[in-house]
Formats: structure tokens, C-alpha cells, sequence
């Protein structure tokens, strides 16, 4: 993709402007970012979603048995027929992962990185229906996929932003709005991180919510120092050599943080390995158990690409690669695997194909190291047989 080309589902600005000029910096209205965009999913079928047990929804009822009332699928038919006429929102998470043709939606987003997405959040919500004023901290894209939306953005939140007293949701006490606009189908408003926002449904609606993974400073410091303290040997401590004679027993002196720091920064720093974790970090699937394969040898696998079995990757599966030093790292589904460098061109086929089959993997299928990786790629569930 040229960055510098216009694009329709940026208001004809291209990718290069809108990173530099709104991305992570200001709100973006978009009229007919998708031109007569049709909702793959209708209201019905977003519901059936909410009755499996493995897909994570939410109904949110303005007025219900508490104010802002939270209740957790997954739901029976019943208690959807028993809901009111007005002022409630049914959310879907990672509808994405369930429904290819939502999935989809995810190629005109493929400006920005492929492993800081997170997954299309559906809602659906009848006249008045709304989660109440909040903020994210994380981008969002808002898609109106069905009927109409009033929008209201306010004030930049942060954690010390006052919420209402709410044991599941982190509506804002105080919502301060300074724009609003009323979306229609295929228009689109981008949010950066932290901006107040309010949506309510005009009448019966659905909306997109693509979401962008943005881990916490103290994630990062939690998860990585756990990664790294598996690679550290018990016998690796403080130490002082050649320290000083002390005048105060018991102040703790600049040296000794000094030393701490150094000890801290030599393995902080490690740049391999903390690609490595930042790789296998970003790409956990959101529902591991739905990346599982199967038992597998690599004989029966290539003999059925060769009689013409496709591979695609599992929809709940992340795939993304890195280079370090002369070799490359493939990271799928929270896994790393260290590869050689001439296998440059295959991880790209992996990470961005629709289909893998005996024609696009054509020399692979002869290479040790690209028979075995796909085998087991297939064996850990984040690629599949296209039939399955």
C-alpha cells in the first residue's frame, strides 16, 4: 500500500497524513469512509452469537434493575425476548474471529500493524441504547454498520478522571461534550486514546468497534520481567565488590542503587530478548483455546497439499515476524520460532495470505525448515485445512 495515495476510508487523506496528523493525536470524522457499506452480520445473527458459551458478550440496560444494569453472556432466547423496547446495547466481542466475512473488514485497516489489532467489537442497540459516556484507553475505529448512531466526544481522561460508582463499568461522572455528529451506515469516526466519548442509538442500530491492543507500562514491566526471569540463574544476585566502608549503617547509600541499576539495565536492554517477548506477548490469542490442532506428520500433510488441500489461518490465530541479526523470528499465537533468513519470503506468505496451497508454497514444500514450520504450525492450531 502507497502511504502517500488517498484513501476513501480516511476522508481522502492518506495513511501518511492521518498517522502523522490524527492517530493517537485527534478525533477524525469520515462520511462514507466505506461507500454503501452493507452490514455482513444482521441483528439476529449477532444474537446467536451471544448464546455460545465461546464468544464473549455483554448486554448493558440503561434502566434496569440498577442503573447502567451489566449482565454477561452467554444469553438463552428468552431473556432476549423479555428485554424492553428501548435503552439497551448488546456488545460482541472478537466477532472477527467467528464471522470471515467481519474478518475481512480488517484489510482496509492494513495501514497500521496487523498484530496491534485487537479484534471487531459488534454492538447492537435499539432506540436510546448506549454503554453511557467513557473513555478507551486505546484507539478505536466506530464503523456504523446499521441504522443510526448520535456521537458526542469531551474532555481527554485520564485515571484520576472521576467515574460513577459502578462495580463493572467506568462511565464518567461528568461528561463535558464540545462536538457531535448523528453517523449513518458507512460512516466512520476514529477516537484516539483517552478522549471522553458518548454514543446513543437514534433507532435500532449496529456498530464496529475495531480496537487497537495497547499493553500498560505496567504490563510490559510485569510480563517482561517474568519472561526474562526464566532466562536468569539463581545464582546471578547483588553483589558489591569492593565496596566502601560505611559511616551510617543504616542508610542505604547512592552507590548501592547505582549497582541495582546496572544490574537491572543489563538484562533490561537485552534488545533479542525482548523482541522475542514482545512478539510472543502481542500475538496471544485472545481465546487460546480456540488455537488447537491436530496430531500430525508432516508426510500426510504435504501428500494432501499435493493432492490439493488448502491451509488458511485459524481466524483466532496471530501471526506476525521480525528480523534479528541474520535470522528471523516468526511468532504465532504467543510462540516464537527462530528461523533462518531465507525464509524471509514465506513468513511473509503466512503472516498475509488467504490460502496457502501447493502453488503459492511452491519451492517451500522442497525447503526442510519450510515443511517443518508448517507442520507445525498446523499441529499448534494456528493454521488449518480450508475444509475443516
Amino acid at each position: 500500500m502507497n502511504p502517500d495515495i488517498p484513501l476513501q476510508l480516511l476522508g481522502g487523506i492518506s495513511a501518511r497524513e492521518f498517522l502523522r496528523d490524527y492517530w493517537q493525536k485527534k478525533p477524525l470524522l469520515i462520511r462514507q469512509a466505506l461507500p454503501d457499506f452493507q452490514s455482513p452480520i444482521d441483528a439476529d445473527e449477532l444474537a446467536g452469537l451471544a448464546l455460545e458459551e465461546e464468544v464473549e458478550s455483554r448486554i448493558v440496560l440503561e434502566n434496569g434493575e440498577r442503573p447502567w444494569e451489566l449482565r454477561r453472556g452467554p444469553f438463552t432466547e428468552d431473556e432476549f425476548s423479555k428485554l424492553p423496547e428501548r435503552d439497551w446495547t448488546l456488545l460482541v466481542q472478537a466477532v472477527d474471529q467467528f464471522v470471515p466475512e467481519v474478518s475481512e473488514l480488517l484489510e482496509n485497516f492494513r495501514f497500521l500493524s496487523s498484530w496491534r489489532v485487537d479484534d471487531v467489537m459488534i454492538s447492537f442497540a435499539v432506540p436510546g441504547g448506549s454503554v453511557g459516556p467513557h473513555f478507551d484507553n486505546y484507539d478505536v475505529f466506530l464503523l456504523q454498520g446499521q441504522g443510526k448512531r448520535h456521537w458526542q466526544i469531551g474532555q481527554m481522561c485520564d485515571s484520576e478522571t472521576p467515574l460513577l460508582k459502578h462495580a463493572d463499568l467506568r462511565i464518567l461522572s461528568d461528561f463535558e461534550a464540545t462536538e457531535e455528529w448523528t453517523l449513518e451506515p458507512g460512516d466512520m469516526l476514529y477516537l484516539p486514546p483517552r478522549l471522553a466519548h458518548c454514543g446513543v442509538a437514534v433507532d435500532d442500530c449496529m456498530t464496529y468497534s475495531v480496537g487497537f491492543r495497547a499493553p500498560s507500562a505496567a504490563e510490559v514491566l510485569t510480563h517482561f520481567t517474568d519472561f526474562l526471569s526464566q532466562f536468569l540463574p539463581d545464582e546471578e544476585r547483588y553483589t558489591d565488590a569492593d565496596v566502601q566502608p560505611v559511616s551510617d549503617p543504616h542508610q542505604i547509600q547512592r552507590d548501592a542503587l547505582d549497582r541495582l541499576k546496572s544490574l537491572l539495565a543489563e538484562h533490561m536492554s537485552d534488545e533479542r530478548l525482548l523482541l522475542t517477548w514482545f512478539g510472543q506477548f502481542m500475538t496471544e490469542p485472545r481465546y487460546p483455546e480456540l488455537v488447537v490442532g491436530p496430531e500430525l506428520e508432516e508426510e500426510d500433510l504435504f501428500l494432501s497439499l499435493e493432492q490439493g488441500a488448502i491451509l488458511i489461518r485459524n481466524p483466532s490465530a496471530r501471526l506476525a515476524w521480525s528480523e534479528v541479526d541474520d535470522d528471523l523470528l516468526l511468532f504465532a499465537s504467543g510462540q516464537s520460532r527462530l528461523l533462518p533468513g531465507n525464509l524471509r519470503e514465506l513468513l511473509k506468505l503466512i503472516c498475509a495470505a488467504d490460502a496457502l496451497h501447493s502453488e503459492n508454497l511452491g519451492p517451500w514444500l522442497a525447503d526442510d525448515y519450510g515443511r517443518n514450520l508448517l507442520c507445525e504450525l498446523v499441529k499448534q492450531g494456528s493454521l488449518g485445512f480450508a475444509d475443516e
